[in-house]
């Protein structure tokens, strides 16, 4: 032990203390683990974010008792209604509040109730009406008076848009309901096939970032080698010039694990400002777990010494030089392959994913190590490939064989420099085919049509003045072409007969001709017409005929399968109704049963109805859709405004697609990073020879063009490797997930990515090239 420490302590004053050449090695080494630590660092945060937000959103959910019973009225208890709109795309989410005494429980963010006609908004709402150009959002709040912000504790995230209202008066008819206290978790487990893309998702994006840390610290190899067959030449030991060199790498590794912590602290400040694909945090949610933070900190520099040693086994550092083979060994295959293979097998007899049985069903372990096996032994093979193929390549123009040849004398730098990438392609080739195979199973065609109308304003209400208001209103808000409207409720029939244990019902749908034409194919109609609508379904055609009966009267109050006690408000069918054949509404649906016109029936006879309006905007004015935003809260804040949406996309999978899109941007810039790190190490290694070739007369555009081609071929080779490795992993997760492959070609984007950041990495390497291929490169001390 006391060697070792003798040994690696003499190996970090070396790279402390060795100058200029010292330094630069050291410096690259750090800035490499840096970028990789900092990124660990972010993902070993992410449980912690997603725990604190989660956490305040819990704390400020109203709190519901399990027997569904609302509690009773007394001095603390409050009167909350949820509300929502959306501006240009981004949502804005609030509550109604009305307090019953003179102590309310205050939701968190809160120090008081705010009166009626007072708001207390987010900071970022806050900030969002402030903008004059937002005018129409401003407009839509302009009847409450902001007297506040919301605190940090009732708030998601520092972006996200919050408000909340004080109301005089609220109550349940208005869709409000009371509530004792603040504190319920009413989120939904994750479904167990996104846990399966979740924890494949991690591997994919952690296991490029831990190959290019092995990477970053042999920065610099055939320098420190030389230094070390000096120290041999004044009687070191072999042994303990390669726990010198290990000193040498730890020194680099502790450099870039302290600059990748404070990397980390500086761009967790951006996550409170920059709104990424509508994900921001609080700076102070990114904090590492300290079991991880305590994981990263220990395997860094021990996988730099490690790492150090392995390398250095293939290499005879002898007093007078250093022999890296002088009869090159072939490189093992078998070893090689077992890695991907022990990974597919682990992956193949974990079995099935139940989707039945929740996350029990998700193998975690199974999934994670087989994934990172399959991976790993990618990156292993990649070396194997590219020394097969570069050492039968013979001939060809001058640019062309000196990158073949350096290729054949030192392939292992060049594949490590591109084994990130390859891991990268191949997970994102896995995760595609995931993607694809379950996307059917998460985006849901709603059988809503876009083109008939886009938004949908519901009241809880049922209301002929409302109705007609809406409609009116609508209609001459600016970029509005067509409007319909409807009162609904459900009846039933009356007498109290019952079948299968249920009273009758259908659905009573109240509205003029032109609005009922939108739902059934009517002909002839005037108003004080009736109609009975059928679907098409012969059963339930004759469910609607139980109770729609013309000639017949039908229950238009209370239900009563739900209120016993409630007397009959009774209304009589028509015997001139009409049968017609219903017909889809904008929003997809077919309304059977009752159809209406207003003079046929009082609306305030009905109980329970609701109102619903169909508005078709004008797509050539610009924000038509704020404008009939505006008119709804003009006419009352509870108005549901909803866009009509032809696929209905799972929140879930939709919040994992956007964390997928963060995790792979930060993942392929650290890639180009480290890319051009390595490059610029490499022509750094080779300054003297560069030098020497123009000097020679070699022509700067041959030595550049080598450079493209050193690059290209092993970027080539592992980009084939990467969509064969990547199509067969995704071949096996689909099958886990008992899906079946529908994109057979995902790997093509992909791939195109890959090689473009690739050109564009090269592309910036040729300005150091340049520089580097001057002859007073040859000078030495």
């Amino acid at each position: 032990m006391s060697a070792w420490i003798r040994d690696l302590g003499m190996g970090i004053r070396f790279a402390a203390g060795g100058g200029r050449e010292g330094w630069t090695r050291t410096i690259l080494t750090a800035v490499g683990v840096g970028l990789g630590v900092a990124l660990l660092l972010g993902a070993a945060s992410v449980p912690n974010m997603l725990q604190n937000r989660d956490d305040r959103s819990v704390a400020r959910t109203p709190h519901a008792s399990m027997d569904g019973k609302p509690p009773q009225a007394d001095d603390t208890t409050i009167m909350v209604r949820d509300t929502g709109t959306e501006f240009h795309g981004r949502t804005a989410t609030g509550r109604f509040l009305k307090a019953d005494g003179d102590h309310p429980v205050l939701p968190p963010g809160l120090d008081r109730m705010p009166r009626p006609g007072e708001m207390v908004v987010s900071p970022a709402l806050r900030d969002l009406l402030d903008d004059p150009a937002n005018a129409l959002l401003k407009e839509r709040f302009s009847k409450y008076r902001q007297v506040g912000t919301v605190g940090e504790a009732g708030l998601m995230s520092p972006l996200e848009l919050y408000y909340y209202v004080g109301a005089d008066p609220l109550t349940s008819a208005q869709g409000a309901h009371r509530v004792a206290r603040f504190g319920q978790d009413d989120s939904l487990p994750l479904d167990p096939f996104l846990m399966a893309l979740v924890v494949l998702i991690c591997v994919v994006l952690l296991t490029p970032v831990a190959i290019f840390i092995g990477t970053a610290v042999r920065f610099g190899g055939d320098r420190r080698d030389r230094r070390l067959a000096a120290l041999r030449l004044v009687g070191a030991s072999a042994r303990s010039v390669r726990r010198i060199a290990a000193g040498e790498a730890l020194f680099g590794a502790l450099l870039g694990l302290a600059a990748g912590g404070v990397l980390f602290l500086l761009l967790r400040q951006l996550v409170g400002v920059v709104d990424l694909t509508n994900v921001s945090a609080y700076p102070s949610d990114l904090a590492p777990e300290p079991a991880l933070l305590a994981l990263v900190a220990v395997a860094v520099p021990v996988s730099a010494v490690l790492v150090t040693l392995i390398s250095l086994r293939s290499v005879a550092i002898e007093p007078l030089g250093v022999v890296r083979g002088g009869k090159q060994r072939k490189r093992r295959l078998w070893w090689r392959v077992v890695l991907p293979a022990a990974g597919i097998a682990i992956l193949l007899l974990s079995g099935r994913i139940d989707a039945d049985m929740g996350n029990e069903a998700v193998n975690v372990t199974a999934i994670a190590v087989g994934s990172a096996l399959a991976l790993i032994g990618l990156s292993a093979l990649l070396p194997w490939l590219v020394e097969a193929v570069v050492g039968r390549l013979r001939g060809g123009p001058v640019p062309w064989q000196l990158a073949v040849r350096r290729l054949q004398l030192t392939s292992g730098t060049a594949s490590r420099a591109v084994s990130g990438i390859t891991v990268a392609v191949a997970g994102a080739v896995a995760l595609q085919m995931m993607f694809a195979s379950m996307h059917d199973e998460f985006n849901q065609l709603t059988g809503q049509d876009p083109k008939r109308a886009q938004l949908t304003v519901r009241s809880m209400t049922g209301s002929g003045p409302l109705a007609q208001r809406m409609i009116d209103d609508f209609a001459g808000t600016e970029g509005v072409t067509k409007v319909i409207g409807t009162v609904q409720a459900y009846v039933t029939r009356p007498g109290g007969g019952k079948e299968n244990g249920i009273t009758p019902t259908t659905e009573l749908t109240i509205g003029t001709c032109a609005t009922l034409r939108e739902l059934a194919d009517l002909g002839s109609c005037k108003d004080g017409d009736t109609f009975v609508s059928h679907t098409g379904s012969r059963e339930q055609n004759d469910w609607v005929d139980t109770t729609a009966r013309p000639g017949k009267p039908v229950n238009v109050g209370p239900d009563p399968d739900f209120d016993k006690d409630a007397k009959p408000v009774l209304w009589t069918l028509p015997k001139d109704s009409r049968t017609v054949k219903a017909r889809p509404n904008p929003s997809g649906t077919r309304f059977d049963g009752i159809l209406a016109t207003p003079a046929a029936v009082d609306i305030k006879m009905l109980d329970d109805a609701s109102t619903t309006s169909w508005v078709k905007l004008d797509p050539r004015t610009p924000d038509a859709e704020e404008h009939v935003r505006n008119a709804a809260a003009r006419i009352s804040p509870f108005l549901g405004v909803d866009s009509i949406k032809a696929v209905d996309r799972d929140k879930q999978y939709a919040s994992i697609a956007r964390g997928l899109q963060i995790g792979a941007s930060v993942t392929m810039a650290l890639i180009a990073a480290s890319m051009l790190v390595s490059m610029i190490e490499q022509l750094r290694e080779r300054k003297r020879l560069l030098a020497a070739l123009t000097a020679f007369g070699t022509r700067r555009s041959s030595m550049a063009w080598s450079l493209l081609w050193q690059t290209a071929i092993p970027v080539a080779l592992g980009l084939a490797l990467a969509i064969a490795g990547g199509l067969g992993l995704g071949v096996v997760m689909t099958r886990m997930i008992g899906k079946s492959v529908t994109d057979w070609w995902s790997f093509a984007p992909l791939t195109g990515a890959g090689a473009a950041m690739v050109a564009a990495v090269t592309l910036l390497s040729l300005p150091p090239l340049r520089r580097m291929m001057r002859p007073d490169g040859l000078r030495t001390e």
